[in-house]
């Protein structure tokens, strides 16, 4: 770890919000209660510069941050019992892989642009997959999904949405994304075909626990019939998911009604 107490709190944010820019999750740590108050730690991926003050205070920082990476959620915590310190955490947006160039692939994109996701779509089919018909999206990868998931940096905080409604394509699909850490993996279909669906995956090797991974039917239960109500209720489905929510309607619900408190 480098040692530059000079660093400025502008160069430290300058610099955590050009990681994220990069992909590249990135923390600041700040005390706030202590013998050092106002000492910064900056962690971008597994570089870290500046110090708390202490050795001590420096891996109980480091942790903190690591922890808030894993979490995705910026908060107070206590690095000893007389110090606390503030971590932010700077995360990439989250990725969105589609898998399938179709009419409700399109819908997603519209709605899921402004919730700050990064997009890409994937499809092997070149007539399908144009800049014409898909000029938003920020990477559009004309190869089958085995050959597109290791060019993404696929994490848990990414979700893979799978459209193709072919056994010839979404099955494969399914099964790369299962392989990955994606937190979210959802997939079309009709309750009777992922019925046939987890038959033919189990079949092919795959187990329970990881079919059961799969959201499908995918989205909410909101009675969509049109792409972008299609649209609205996958992009419900996978931010419900990332809470750690049910999805349910928030009359019912009990604590906060928001995704960041209890």
């Amino acid at each position: 770890m480098t040692d530059s107490p000079s660093s400025s709190e502008s160069n430290f944010l300058l610099q955590a919000r050009e990681a994220s820019a990069r992909n590249v999750p990135a923390v600041i740590v700040t005390v706030v209660r202590g013998a050092t108050v106002g000492a910064k730690l900056l962690l971008i991926g597994d570089d870290a510069q500046g110090t708390l003050g202490t050795k001590d205070l420096d891996d109980a920082g480091l942790t903190a941050a690591r922890d808030a990476v894993a979490s995705g959620k910026s908060g107070l915590v206590a690095l000893a019992a007389d110090t606390d310190a503030f971590v932010d955490v700077f995360l990439p947006p989250p990725l969105l892989v589609l898998i399938g160039a179709v009419h409700v692939a399109q819908a997603v994109v519209t709605f899921a642009a402004p919730l700050g996701f990064r997009i890409v779509v994937v499809d092997a089919r070149q007539t399908l997959a144009t800049r014409e018909r898909f000029p938003d999206v920020d990477d559009l990868i004309v190869a089958w999904p085995d050959e597109a998931y290791p060019r993404l940096p696929i994490t848990r905080s990414s979700a893979i949405v799978i459209l193709t409604h072919d056994p010839k394509f979404d099955e494969p699909a399914i099964l790369g994304a299962l392989q990955t850490d994606a937190g979210y993996i959802g997939a079309v279909g009709s309750r009777k075909t992922n019925v046939d669906r987890r038959a033919r995956l189990l079949e092919a090797g795959a187990t329970g626990a990881q079919i059961d991974r799969v959201h499908g039917p995918i989205g909410l239960d909101i009675g969509g019939n049109t792409p972008e109500e299609m649209a609205i209720s996958i992009l419900a489905e996978i931010i419900a998911s990332r809470n750690d929510r049910s999805g349910g309607p928030l009359k019912g619900a009990t604590g906060s009604i928001r995704g960041d408190g209890d």
